[in-house]
């Protein structure tokens, strides 16, 4: 099955960084699983599943450091069920009460060229797999979507449009010549970074990381080393 491709921007995003414990850092450029949900934000069904297969950086990596206000807990699950069992409680959080303020270093004007496979899962995606890749390119075209995507954080909004690719599949799909370019002289080795999170084999899932290498501003991930 061809790949699809779409094109992503934002005017901010943060991929964080999961050893920065208070402190949000992102990582240089998009996570795996950072694409993947903006795929599964314009057309997600039981039946398929995103594979990120490329990335192409479009843009410069530039930094922003910002201070903001957080919130510093959650609401109690403990009160809920007492609320719920008596019909009374407090479910109220304060957010003067437990106001944090913390440093963040954000990406901003940030573009990515994403390419993804659709993976066939279930018995009627694949009596007729065409149904969902024109569900796809249909609301990708139009802009529409389950949810707003969003880069990292929920307050940083995804612009996304869809890229026609071209070839035969034996040189590989590419876009057309039209289309930016990727930072040919952007390579870099960025050391481990987040791949996605493994949800198959205990309760509670588990981050799997691979080595991230940039090669002339794309990130290949059909043979990016992948670890538990």
């Amino acid at each position: 099955m061809k790949p699809f491709c779409l094109e992503v921007r934002g005017d901010y995003a943060c991929f964080t960084r999961p050893e920065m414990k208070v402190e949000r850092v992102s990582y240089d450029l998009i996570t795996p699983s950072a694409a993947r949900a903006v795929f599964e934000a314009i057309l997600w069904k039981p039946a398929i599943r995103w594979r990120i297969r490329r990335i192409d950086v479009l843009a410069p990596v530039r930094w922003v450091s910002v201070r903001r206000n957080e919130v510093g807990a959650v609401a109690s699950t403990r009160n809920a069920q007492v609320a719920m069992n008596e019909g009374r409680g407090e479910l109220a959080l304060y957010i003067e009460d437990e106001r944090q303020q913390r440093a963040s270093l954000f990406l901003r004007d940030v573009a990515y060229r994403l390419y993804a496979d659709m993976e066939l899962v279930a018995d009627e995606a694949r009596a007729n797999p065409n149904k969902y890749v024109a569900m796809f390119n249909r609301r990708a075209e139009v802009g529409q979507c389950v949810n707003q995507p969003y880069l990292g954080c929920r307050e940083f909004a995804a612009r996304f449009r869809r890229v026609e690719l071209e070839g035969d599949g034996h040189g590989g799909f590419q876009p057309s010549t039209n289309e930016p370019s990727a930072l040919h002289e952007w390579t870099a080795d960025l050391g481990w970074m987040l791949y996605d999170m493994d949800y198959t084999h205990t309760a509670s899932p588990q981050p799997r990381f691979f080595r991230a290498k940039v090669e002339r501003g794309s990130v290949d991930l059909t043979t990016a080393e992948v670890r538990g």
